[in-house]
């Protein structure tokens, strides 16, 4: 059921950004949240991110999980 709802997220939610977003779309998806907070949730893993070269990327998939409650516990 847990797949089925991310799905139905993915299909309404954020349509207007790529699957893998930087840290500053990433800051407007969320409402304009400072680059710190960011920073923060990114470090601690509450949404999953890569570092790919210096620069974080985030598929927008971990940001759905992360805003409604979907991800998977932080081990």
């Amino acid at each position: 059921m847990r797949k089925q709802n991310l799905t139905d997220y993915y299909k309404v939610m954020f349509t207007e950004y790529p699957d893998v977003v930087s840290v500053e779309q990433l800051s407007a998806m969320l409402g304009g949240t400072s680059n710190k907070s960011i920073y923060r949730l990114l470090k601690s893993g509450e949404i999953q991110s890569y570092i790919i070269g210096k620069r974080y990327r985030i598929p927008k998939v971990s940001v759905i999980e992360y805003l409604t409650g979907l991800q998977k516990s932080v081990s």
